[in-house]
């Protein structure tokens, strides 16, 4: 667990349960994971949050960590981004928080961006880490972006081919990815959020899950971005990304923002892809003054 955080099982109305790590009396930030994580991953920044004078909720999205993991139908609807903010919507507006500020690093930016769309209101300021938009990465695919990424082109197989394939050996996909990840820093991760992040991850409920969050993002997220083509989110946004990683090193990062959002700012930071554990302290510099504007 995260440090001075309890953790909860909330249920939302539509019978989706979501875990949650919360802390803190102040305004409210909403925290979201990536792949192949779980709410841990924001151990190092979330207790410097709280002494800042903020209510932190770090959930587990749904299908990931000990959240629950629905069907997602032939079309995997149950996992599109849609569906995912919506989640963190209704489950916000269920601990007393109309409004929220919202930080989202790898697929947590992702269900950043839809929420921040589809929910205006609820988003007063967002930040997303280390991603530029989904249709833009799959709209400019290359060699380079395929190969850097080609999980994206492997996770969304039809079942059971890449579940099968992971479910031989989940540790070493996930400790693999975590490595390649973050540029061979493996010391970043914590024994602590190591092992929450093993223990889900080798459930074979969640590497089904994950892999219908890649497939959703293949087929109706893309349908979702194509009907918002030009419209712009209002609510000011801060990019960070790793100078080590593969998003700064493919696209202008801000450029491809600059067409999804009114107001953004932002830039690299000294580390690969998971910024929040390998570079907590820059991470914080970066947030602080954006978030207490």
């Amino acid at each position: 667990m995260i440090e001075g955080f309890t953790e909860q099982h909330i249920r939302l109305p539509d019978d989706i349960t979501l875990r949650l790590a919360i802390a803190g009396d102040g305004p409210p930030v909403l925290l979201l994971h990536g792949y192949p994580q779980t709410y841990m991953c924001w151990h190092k920044v979330a207790p410097e949050l709280v002494r800042q004078g903020f209510t932190v909720v770090a959930p587990d999205l749904r299908g990931y960590g000990d959240s629950s993991k629905p069907d997602g139908g032939p079309d995997h609807a149950g996992y599109a981004k849609r569906a995912m903010a919506a989640d963190q919507v209704t489950l916000m507006r269920q601990l007393g928080f109309a409004q929220f500020d919202l930080v989202g690093h790898d697929r947590g930016g992702r269900v950043a961006h839809r929420l921040a769309l589809d929910h205006p209101a609820a988003v007063r300021r967002w930040a997303v880490l280390d991603i530029a938009p989904t249709a833009t990465m799959y709209e400019r695919t290359d060699r380079a972006f395929a190969t850097a990424y080609y999980h994206w082109f492997f996770l969304i197989q039809p079942a059971p081919l890449p579940e099968r394939l992971i479910g031989a050996d989940p540790e070493f996909w996930l400790r693999r990815k975590l490595s390649l990840w973050s540029r061979g820093n493996d010391q970043v991760f914590s024994e602590p959020a190591m092992s929450d992040y093993l223990r889900w991850f080798e459930d074979p409920a969640t590497i089904h899950a994950s892999c219908e969050d890649y497939r959703a993002a293949a087929s109706i997220d893309l349908e979702h971005d194509a009907l918002d083509i030009g419209r712009k989110v209002a609510a000011p946004l801060l990019a960070l990304w790793g100078s080590k990683g593969t998003v700064g090193r493919l696209y202008d990062v801000l450029a491809t923002w600059r067409d999804k959002t009114e107001s953004v700012i932002g830039g690299p930071l000294p580390c690969g892809h998971f910024l929040p554990e390998e570079c907590p302290e820059q991470t914080l510099a970066a947030l602080l003054p954006f978030l207490q504007e």
